[in-house]
């Protein structure tokens, strides 16, 4: 019985189908078909029920798989450990949101693929938030406030953003003063979250309304550039645009608590260790350097 065989059944188990489990192993489907006919065969039994919406677990597929996913994660425990100190091997599947992971957190990924060259590191770069388990990713980074969920998050570091408008907009429709000002103004917002702010040590929250919503940072400052309204907007990618005046910063006297930057991972008891050692690189690099990493006021 071949290890990759019981990885790509695991996958296919996870993943619903051929399709979505080859795109997943970064294999063609009849690599994904001939592996899971050859381990059918060498046990003597069906484990999924191929159907024109993708494949079901058979009874005998839903017992084996939990005993096979043991296996893979023994197998690369074991790879691990025979390794030389601190090296990683295996696949390393990670899900960065589209604003902020090209810039921000690439570099950190790159330089974990440059100390481990073992190590095959499989990104994925949206804003939209991704099902980790569905999905098959190791591991996500986001940005912002965490909505409640059973995921693990882990925050590795702080993001500061502010309140930002053009020019134009604060022309036509005056500027907030406080926080109960929003209500009177358009926001420009990710869908359908609170804004905080901090009013000495009390902290303000703030349900803004505005017909221009778009799940990626950049978008809301090209609409916030436009003079469409008024947006929370991490200072990362407004920065330029308050240096030259393009946008400015408004209800400065109530400045918005800073969110995180963290690490999320589907529950369990232990991380695996190349998300630990993810983890650690990218706590090194934004909570002891933040003004390196560009993501300070």
């Amino acid at each position: 019985m071949d290890i990759e065989e019981l990885r790509t059944f695991v996958e296919v188990a996870d993943a619903g189908g051929v399709t979505s489990a080859a795109r997943r192993l970064g294999v063609s489907k009849s690599i994904v078909s001939r592996r899971l006919v050859r381990l059918e065969a060498d046990l003597g039994v069906q484990l999924l029920a191929r159907t024109t919406r993708g494949a079901a677990l058979t009874e005998a597929g839903i017992t084996f798989r939990d005993y096979a996913a043991r296996v893979c994660a023994e197998i690369d425990a074991a790879r691990e450990t025979i390794l030389p100190a601190g090296d990683l091997c295996g696949r390393l599947r990670v899900a960065l949101p589209l604003s902020f992971g090209p810039t921000h957190f690439a570099p950190v990924l790159a330089d974990m693929a440059r100390r481990h060259p073992q190590l095959h590191i499989d990104t994925s770069y949206s804003d939209r938030f991704v099902d980790l388990i569905a999905e098959g990713f190791d591991c996500a980074i986001r940005v912002g406030f965490l909505p409640d969920s059973n995921l693990i998050a882990k925050r590795v570091g702080p993001i500061y953003g502010k309140l930002v408008a053009s020019p134009d907009y604060i022309k036509a429709n005056g500027s907030p003063e406080r926080p109960e000002d929003l209500a009177a103004h358009q926001a420009l917002m990710q869908g359908t979250e609170t804004w905080q702010f901090m009013d000495g040590d009390r902290v303000v929250t703030v349900h803004p309304r505005g017909r221009f919503k778009a799940d990626n940072a950049t978008a809301l400052a090209a609409a916030a550039l436009a003079g469409l309204g008024i947006a929370w907007i991490p200072d990362g990618i407004t920065h330029q645009y308050v240096a030259s005046g393009a946008l400015v910063p408004v209800m400065t006297r109530y400045p918005p608590p800073a969110a995180g930057i963290y690490v999320i991972r589907p529950p369990g008891q232990h991380p695996a260790r190349k998300v630990r050692v993810l983890t650690e690189m990218l706590i090194e690099c934004f909570e002891q350097a933040p003004q390196s990493a560009g993501v300070d006021r």
